[in-house]
């Protein structure tokens, strides 16, 4: 019997510190490379045909969605809601399931997934999980207005 509460008590232990650890790095925005060097990979770029949509002028703000990805609506809300009144920031959603190539060559792992470009399509920021609006601007380029 203790062997199995024991068991029981650190897979408990586990899931809690899974859970803490995932509201720890949700929706937080990470820098890549690409925004700190001049230099940029194939994978830290998109373009209007990897999108199948033009780029915004000054940052364009892709979310990879799947249909069944109650998260993806939050994330679409807040999205809206922080590019409302930029001019020059263009909101795309992507469906995953129909870009996979793209998902795999951008190693997305998880819906939604947020990626932040600037004018020229590289990659400055990305974060996996439902956005804040603060944070979401806050990784906007300068120029987004």
């Amino acid at each position: 019997m203790w062997p199995g509460l024991i068991a029981l008590l650190i897979a408990v232990l586990a899931a809690a510190a899974f859970a803490l650890y995932r509201r720890r790095v949700d929706g937080r925005f990470r820098t890549t490379a690409a925004a700190v060097t001049a230099e940029t990979s194939p994978a830290e770029r998109l373009t209007e045909g990897d999108l199948g949509a033009p780029l915004g002028r000054s940052a364009t703000v892709v979310q990879f969605s799947s249909e069944f990805c109650a998260p993806c609506r939050a994330a679409e809300r807040v999205i809206t809601d922080a590019v409302a009144g930029l001019d020059g920031v263009r909101y795309l959603d992507i469906d995953s399931e129909t870009k996979l190539d793209l998902v795999r060559r951008l190693n997305i792992l998880r819906t939604p997934t947020v990626v932040v470009t600037d004018d020229g399509g590289r990659i400055v920021a990305r974060t996996a999980g439902v956005p804040t609006k603060q944070s979401l601007q806050a990784v906007l380029p300068a120029g987004a207005s």
